[in-house]
């Protein structure tokens, strides 16, 4: 279809301006030339919430869908199809393999700010992912303003300094570091994100990972020890104490916030890493755990957990937490994980478990128990990693699906996400450079069926891609390596 002349809208009105403002990007503005037309796909259809049909032909664009989603997929592809001012004639039935295409933002470590959030959600929009897993707490910054504890932000979003480098480096940056969001910029990036169809997944890490929140209020720790925000990176070793009922009434009323800030369904609780050294060592804890018979800090844990996923559910919301959380010692290597019992509680089955560690037998069992996963195996799937260990081919060649789990388990694995943590990338550019171009080989992976993906016509299309990218002032990494 020839463009040259302007396109009108008809059917359709949701997505007319973002339709009308992405195709404005390479000169097409509306008028009286071809007809983008907006349908409902016909019944019965194996669309589903996000799929879509598009037809383009000589004086018309058709895409059916059975609602919004659709037609915004619909309209990405239609904005990758156009080549200077027209649209070659086609016919596409088009089918996401996963509902759960998910790219985390770590700002724990470095704040990045409002837009370039924002231009992470435009990309991803692009690429048709439709999760933002945004991890705002951590040993290192608490990134989000709670109107009931204000030092989390006026103490815990701000470290005298920073390790730079790598582990265990030595040096610093000899510079203090800081940066929170407000609730009102909140609304403002999950607003922006429903525009193009993303969901923002917060995480709010517990009960490890907590040293902004306990240098915030020292109340909340295990070992009674006033702190600074770490410095360094890595794990720290004072948890939240879970046997305190003020610290429990904490993290609900943390939680209470973000309810109303995050419409997500699914709230990410981290519960990764957790080091049971200051359990062990702390005489009440210890005194808490024999009169409730719980026998191992790992089963101390999964009785938290389980505490939080029924508050959570209580509110209408779904808890997800790393995979650590079903009570496997996943840490041979961690010195301050000293015992090697696995927990005897069991997980609540509401759960969604976030796999990134372990053996992958570890995520068919959990499958088979019946529990929803997403699929993040570290080691194909971390954007911190350098490209000599994951390159684009090996990212695009990822399948959230273990090869020898059964079909009928299948459909537990929700999806994918790919994790961007930045320890090692103070910059926005930095963070650029580590996510661009894998996230497109993620996206695809989470769109494409394991049977319909080809890795050279996919290198072919980042061509186009990595053009816009050029335009954008986005700072890509290498497409390929070589051997």
């Amino acid at each position: 279809m020839d463009l040259s002349r302007g396109f009108s809208v008809i059917g359709e009105t949701a997505h007319s301006e973002y339709l009308a403002a992405e195709l404005g990007k390479q000169g097409i503005s509306p008028g009286k030339g071809g007809k983008i037309i907006f349908s409902s796909a016909e019944q019965p259809n194996n669309l589903g919430d996000e799929g879509y049909r598009l037809v383009a032909k000589k004086k018309t664009i058709t895409i059916s869908a059975n609602g919004d989603n659709g037609y915004f997929y619909g309209i990405q592809t239609l904005l990758q199809m156009v080549k200077g001012t027209s649209v070659a004639a086609a016919e596409i039935e088009d089918i996401p393999a996963f509902g759960w295409r998910a790219y985390m933002l770590d700002e724990a470590r470095y704040f990045h700010g409002q837009a370039f959030v924002k231009q992470i959600l435009d990309e991803m929009a692009r690429l048709k992912m439709n999760t933002l897993h945004w991890h705002l707490t951590d040993d290192a910054g608490w990134r989000i303003e709670i109107k009931k504890y204000p030092k989390l932000t006026e103490i815990g979003s701000v470290r005298k300094d920073t390790e730079t480098g790598t582990w265990g480096s030595g040096e610093t940056a000899g510079e203090a570091h800081s940066g929170f969001y407000t609730q009102e910029q909140i609304k403002d990036i999950v607003a922006y994100a429903a525009e193009r169809h993303i969901t923002v997944v917060p995480e709010f890490e517990m009960p490890g990972h907590a040293s902004s929140a306990i240098a915030a209020y020292s109340w909340l720790g295990t070992a009674g020890k006033k702190i600074d925000v770490p410095v360094t990176f890595g794990r720290h070793y004072d948890n939240y104490d879970v046997t305190k009922p003020e610290v429990i009434e904490f993290i609900k009323d943390v939680l209470t916030e973000l309810f109303a800030l995050f419409p997500s369904e699914v709230i990410h609780i981290g519960g990764d890493e957790v080091g049971y050294k200051v359990w062990e060592e702390s005489k009440h804890v210890q005194k808490y755990m024999k009169e409730n018979g719980i026998n191992t800090p790992a089963d101390l844990q999964i009785a938290f957990t389980n505490k939080i996923s029924k508050f959570i559910e209580s509110k209408g919301r779904r808890m997800m937490g790393w995979n650590e959380i079903m009570g496997k010692n996943i840490h041979k290597d961690f010195a301050e994980k000293k015992q090697d019992k696995e927990a005897e509680t069991e997980l609540a089955k509401n759960v969604v478990v976030h796999f990134w560690k372990g053996d992958i037998e570890l995520i068919t069992e959990a499958a088979q128990k019946g529990y929803s996963i997403v699929n993040s195996l570290h080691s194909n799937t971390y954007l911190d990693y350098s490209y000599k260990n994951i390159d684009l081919k090996k990212a695009y060649g990822f399948n959230p699906i273990p090869d020898n789990l059964d079909e009928k388990y299948h459909k537990n694995i929700f999806g994918l996400g790919c994790q961007m943590w930045s320890e090692w990338t103070p910059t926005n550019k930095d963070v650029e450079y580590q996510t661009f171009p894998r996230i497109a080989a993620y996206a695809e992976t989470g769109w494409t069926s394991k049977d319909n993906k080809d890795y050279n016509r996919f290198r072919k299309s980042m061509d186009n891609i990595t053009r816009i990218w050029d335009k954008l002032n986005i700072n890509y990494g290498p497409l390929d390596i070589k051997e």
